[in-house]
C-alpha cells in the first residue's frame, strides 16, 4: 500500500504540471480556461485523496479485520461502454445475494474508515428527522441530472467501482481532464500494455477495495461487480479470481463508437479539451477496438460455467428469459423475490427508448471504415450471428 501511495503521489504531482503548464491533449493550445479550471479542480482533487489514503491508513489501524476477508465467487458484468451494462447492473443489484458498490461508496468512501463515519453520520441524521438526507437529495439532482440521458446516476445508486481506483490515479476516467496522461492510456490496455508488476499492484489493490467493501456488508454475500471500462482488465480479473463468473454485454461498434464519443463531449469540454479532439477520439477507437478483441479472449479461455455474452437486442426484448438462463448456467439461486423483480424489469425494457441522440457523421466516421477497423469485433458470435445477437437458446446468449 506504501508503495502505491508513493507511485501515485509522484503521478499526481506530475498531473498538476502538465494539467497547469501542457497542451492538454498534446494537440490543442493550453487556453486559460482551462488553467482556471484546473485551479479549481487539482486542490479539490487533493483534498479528496488525501482523505482517502487517510482513510486506509486507519482501516490498518481499528478494522484489520478487513484483511482477512475473501472474495468468493464474485459476478463481474463486463463489456464496452454504452452496451447496456449500467442497465443490467442495475437490475443485479436488486437480488438480494449481492452486493455491490454505491456511488457515495465509490467516490468518497473507498476505505472501512470512511464508510462507518458515513453510515453512523447517516443513522444519525435519521434520528434527526433527515434534515441532511433531503438536502443530499435535492444537490445529487441538480448535480447528476446533466447525466441522465448518458450515464443515470445518484448518489446511493449501484456503480461502476474503477472509481475505486482513484486513490492509484489508474480510474479510466481520469482521461477526460488529462487526455495527455499516459499511464491511464496504459490502464486502457491492461492485460496488453502494463508490466506483470504494475498490473501486480493495480489488482492487489483493487482487490483490498473488494475485501473493504465486503467487511462493511457483512458476510454471506456474493460480490457484483460491473465495469465497463474493465474490459481491458478481463484476463487479469479471471485469474485473480479463479472462481469468479463473467457476464458480458456487447454492442454493434457502429453504435458503440459513436456513442461513447458522444458521451464524452461535455466532459472534456468542461476541462478546456476540445470536444473534437481528433488525438483523443484516435485513442478511444484504438481502445475501444482492445475492448472487443480482449473479451473475445476472454471467452476462449474460460469454461461455459463461468462466462456469458449477449447483446442488446437481449437486454431490450428478453431481459427476463436471459438473466434466468444467465443464472442457470452460473449455478446462481433464483429466489422467488426476484424473479418478480426480473418480470418487472423486462417490461420496462421493452417499453424503454433513449434520448440520447448522435450519428457517426457527426464524428467523421463511416461504417466501411468503422467496419474495417473493427473486422475482429464481429467474429464474437453474440455479434456475428444474425441481428448481433447469438443463436444460442435464449436468443442472445453466448458461451
Amino acid at each position: 500500500m506504501l508503495e502505491c501511495f508513493l507511485i501515485s503521489t509522484k503521478r499526481f504531482i506530475g498531473l498538476v504540471a502538465a494539467g497547469l503548464s501542457c497542451a492538454p491533449d498534446g494537440q490543442a493550445p493550453l487556453r486559460p480556461r482551462r488553467v482556471l479550471v484546473m485551479l479549481g479542480f487539482l486542490p479539490l482533487f487533493a483534498f479528496g485523496q488525501a482523505l482517502h489514503w487517510l482513510g486506509f491508513l486507519l482501516d490498518d489501524l481499528f478494522f484489520r479485520g478487513w484483511r482477512r476477508v475473501s472474495v468468493e465467487a464474485p459476478l463481474f458484468v463486463l463489456g464496452v461502454p454504452r452496451s447496456g451494462t449500467t442497465r443490467l447492473h442495475q437490475v443485479l443489484a436488486q437480488d438480494q445475494q449481492f452486493t455491490t458498490f454505491r456511488t457515495w461508496e465509490c467516490l468518497f468512501a473507498p476505505s472501512v474508515t470512511q464508510r462507518r463515519f458515513f453510515l453512523a453520520l447517516a443513522r444519525l441524521d435519521r434520528a434527526l428527522g433527515a434534515p441532511l438526507a433531503r438536502l443530499l437529495r435535492r444537490l445529487e439532482r441538480r448535480a447528476f441530472a446533466g447525466l441522465d440521458e448518458v450515464h443515470p446516476m445518484g448518489l446511493t445508486t449501484p456503480e461502476e467501482d474503477y472509481f475505486a481506483l482513484m486513490p492509484v490515479l489508474s480510474c479510466f476516467i481520469l482521461a477526460l481532464p488529462f487526455p495527455g496522461f499516459e499511464h491511464i492510456w496504459r490502464v486502457g490496455r491492461f492485460d496488453a500494455d502494463l508490466d506483470p508488476a504494475e498490473r501486480k499492484r493495480l489488482l492487489d489493490f483493487y482487490e483490498s477495495c473488494l475485501k473493504r467493501h465486503l467487511y462493511v456488508h457483512g458476510p454471506g454475500k456474493r460480490l457484483l461487480s460491473k465495469n465497463a471500462a474493465f474490459a481491458p482488465w478481463a484476463l487479469s480479473l479471471a485469474e485473480r479470481f479463479p472462481d469468479a463468473r463473467f457476464l458480458v454485454s456487447l454492442r454493434d461498434p457502429l453504435e458503440t463508437v459513436p456513442s461513447q464519443l458522444s458521451s464524452i463531449g461535455a466532459g472534456l469540454a468542461f476541462f478546456g479539451v476540445p470536444a473534437d479532439s481528433q488525438p483523443v477520439r484516435q485513442r478511444l477507437t484504438a481502445q475501444l477496438a482492445f475492448y472487443y478483441e480482449n473479451l473475445d479472449r476472454l471467452r476462449e479461455r474460460l469454461p461455459e460455467d463461468r462466462h456469458a455474452a449477449l447483446g442488446m437486442q437481449a437486454l431490450r426484448g428478453q431481459l427476463g428469459q436471459t438473466l434466468t438462463a444467465v443464472y442457470r448456467r452460473f449455478g446462481l439461486a433464483l429466489s422467488d423475490d426476484f424473479a418478480l423483480v426480473l418480470a418487472r424489469e423486462d417490461g420496462q425494457a421493452r417499453r424503454y427508448r433513449s434520448t440520447h441522440r448522435y450519428s457517426l457523421e457527426q464524428f467523421g466516421l463511416t461504417p466501411v471504415a468503422l467496419a474495417e477497423r473493427f473486422a475482429a469485433a464481429y467474429r464474437h458470435p453474440v455479434l456475428a450471428a444474425p441481428a448481433h445477437t447469438a443463436a444460442l437458446e435464449p436468443r442472445g446468449l453466448s458461451c
